[in-house]
């Protein structure tokens, strides 16, 4: 553990261990990057004290369930957005903590937008994130009777055309 851990006031140290206990990472890591930062300690290393708190305390961690991938869920998730489903996505996503992932997206209609379904992260014990996300997505989409578009499945690029572009070029 670093020795910046003693260095936090102890109501810090409880927010933080709470957010852990709850895997509430990210809010974990911006309380301890707020309280470093008057001390010149960038966001690593408050990122590497949260993984540190997530080792000390993993047998008490209540982990996220990752999002359902099966289609009656997913069909639920879709049914409950305020369009029309147009199509489902599938884009590759990424941030510092999570590194990257794909994301499970409702392209809607009357009206246009676009609805969250699941985000589908890498995980030990299961299939790489673009396989279990393409499945899940084209299996959904096969449910609904729409497109399934995935721009870029071998190649991590969260800037690929988007299916509201190709479905609809310019004119």
């Amino acid at each position: 553990m670093s020795g910046w851990w003693t260095c936090l006031e102890k109501r810090t140290r409880r927010e933080a261990d709470a957010d852990v206990l709850r895997d509430r990472r990210v809010p974990a890591i911006r309380s301890v990057g707020n309280a470093l930062r008057p001390l010149g300690v960038g966001l690593a290393e408050a990122e590497r004290m949260v993984h540190a708190r997530y080792e000390v305390l993993a047998d008490q961690v209540r982990r996220t369930p990752p999002d359902p991938l099966d289609v009656p869920s997913l069909a639920a998730r879709a049914a409950a957005l305020p369009g029309r489903v147009a199509a489902i996505e599938a884009l590759w996503d990424g941030d510092t903590v999570h590194d990257w992932f794909v994301l499970l997206i409702a392209v809607l209609e009357d009206p246009d937008g676009e609805g969250h379904l699941a985000t589908v992260h890498h995980r030990r014990d299961a299939f790489p994130p673009r396989t279990a996300a393409a499945e899940a997505g084209r299996a959904l989409a096969g449910h609904l009777g729409v497109s399934f578009h995935f721009p870029s499945p071998d190649v991590l690029d969260d800037q690929a055309p988007r299916w509201r572009a190709v479905a609809r070029p310019a004119e």
